[in-house]
């Protein structure tokens, strides 16, 4: 199995027209539409990456916005988790038509690029219902997700990279939900957000309501995305002892429980979670938290996600 990170641009002109792209098969006719974007690079923020390939494939500079959506995509033994941003041409940008290359570059209107062949990336982008987009729910652990490389050569560092979907988890009280990563796990002992990486076959907000379940035991409602964060640790320690070139990326959601009870950890023992515990908003800034909750509490208001 093969997992990779992508980035797209949702561009949208001044009448809601989308940039799209598609190959001009010669002798059979054109191709489906596509978002301008694709895989991202070792370390590269995903934001900074949909920037660089809408103007790689599109010739257009873009004001690159906030994340609008964060879908899977499973083929062929491949898993692609692709976050989707909303995204502006830049003043003084090309005309479509004049952009050189194998691709034909052209503002689409929303209804025509629906009724032709698309891409399920375009089908996220115009919230339509589409089969190859992933999003199975399933509590049971699958064993189907990225695992770190094996042991580089001597002198080198492997590089891995994971793609991990997390909540900021409330309920009516205004309680936050979190976990507590184990010992011997990089961040022992901090209070983390609940949630982990995502499966083969699974979309990020199914392994959000997973791993909610898993590490705290309650059935959430996941709700919108609300950031997505990305890090590189080039000395990273692996689970088996030896160092890594590791590039995290984490989509982070809002998400409630409506009938909380006692958290608990449900998922096998031994595993990344020690521990689970509903806190008092007021409280997290006496508790020592982990990078992902820092960062959540930067863009976030916690005393509003209940509301």
């Amino acid at each position: 199995m093969q997992f990779r990170i992508a980035a797209y641009g949702e561009v949208r002109d001044e009448n809601g027209r989308l940039l799209l792209t598609r190959r001009d098969r010669t002798g059979r006719g054109p191709g489906p539409w596509h978002l301008p974007g694709g895989v991202i690079d070792h370390g590269e923020p995903p934001a900074r990456a949909a920037g660089r390939l809408v103007r790689e494939h599109t010739g257009f500079e873009v004001e690159v916005g906030d994340p609008a959506a964060a879908v899977a995509v499973a083929r062929r033994g491949t898993h692609t988790n692709a976050i989707i941003y909303r995204a502006a041409p830049a003043p003084g940008g090309p005309d479509p038509a004049s952009v050189a290359g194998d691709e034909a570059v052209e503002w689409v209107d929303p209804a025509e690029a629906a009724a032709d062949p698309h891409s399920p990336f375009v089908s996220a982008c115009l919230g339509l219902a589409d089969d190859r987009l992933a999003g199975r729910v399933d509590k049971s652990p699958t064993e189907l997700r990225p695992t770190p490389p094996t042991k580089a050569k001597k002198g080198r560092r492997r590089r891995g990279q994971r793609f991990g979907a997390y909540g900021v988890v409330a309920d009516a009280a205004g309680r936050i939900l979190l976990a507590r990563i184990s010992d011997g796990y990089p961040g022992g002992g901090t209070w983390h957000l609940p949630g982990g990486g995502v499966d083969f076959g699974e979309a990020p907000e199914a392994a959000v309501f997973r791993e909610i379940y898993e590490e705290t035991g309650q059935d959430a409602r996941v709700g919108e995305l609300l950031n997505v964060t990305s890090f590189r640790h080039r000395r990273a320690i692996g689970p088996e002892g030896y160092p890594l070139d590791w590039h995290g990326v984490r989509a982070i959601y809002s998400a409630t429980v409506p009938d909380p009870s006692a958290a608990q950890v449900v998922e096998a023992a031994g595993g990344s979670t020690s521990e689970s515990r509903w806190f008092d908003a007021d409280r997290l800034a006496d508790l020592p938290l982990s990078a992902a909750v820092e960062d959540a509490l930067q863009v976030v208001d916690v005393t509003k996600l209940a509301a």
